[in-house]
């Protein structure tokens, strides 16, 4: 099988104000074989400008979206990479137990990944890993905006975060 670069976004909220997703995060969305979106997209607008770039979209519906787009995209999605399954989720829930919890809701997945905080998270228990990439429009409580990547090849996911400011 061959390499797979994922592109990992969550929590942008747009359009609010001015809000735009940063250059970077532009370019580095264009590059991937994928983009994931996990939730809080907000219009179907917005999922139309993601779509434009030219990979592939898998996304789901979060808890601020639009009526019409938790019409259209799933509560869960589960990406088949071959040898590696993730699963996508908008929120995963309270901090206590998340690991674990995760691993029980999506028992065949190697990783999970899922937003809603916009905080950064990468967890690792054995062969299996939750992932937040932050957000790229609308850091919160983060230091930074992030977005994230994950590389697959040979049956592994590696995760990485992204700072964009």
């Amino acid at each position: 099988m061959r390499k797979l670069l994922l592109a990992i976004i969550s929590d942008t909220h747009m359009p609010e104000g001015a809000r735009q997703l940063p250059e970077r995060c532009v370019e580095l969305l264009g590059k991937a074989d994928l983009i994931v979106h996990a939730g809080d997209i907000n219009t179907t607008a917005v999922l139309a400008q993601l779509r434009s770039l030219g990979p592939p979209v898998v996304a789901v519906h979060g808890n601020v979206d639009s009526a019409e787009l938790r019409r259209e995209l799933p509560a869960t999605a589960t990406i088949d990479c071959g040898e590696v399954e993730i699963a996508v989720i908008h929120d995963a829930g309270r901090a206590h137990r998340r690991l674990e919890r995760m691993r029980k809701r999506f028992p065949s997945a190697a990783a999970v990944v899922f937003g809603h905080s916009h905080i950064p998270l990468h967890e690792k228990a054995a062969d299996f890993q939750i992932f937040n990439p932050g957000s790229p429009t609308e850091r919160r409580r983060a230091p930074t905006h992030t977005m994230g990547l994950a590389r697959i090849e040979h049956g592994r996911v590696e995760f990485e975060h992204v700072t964009l400011s």
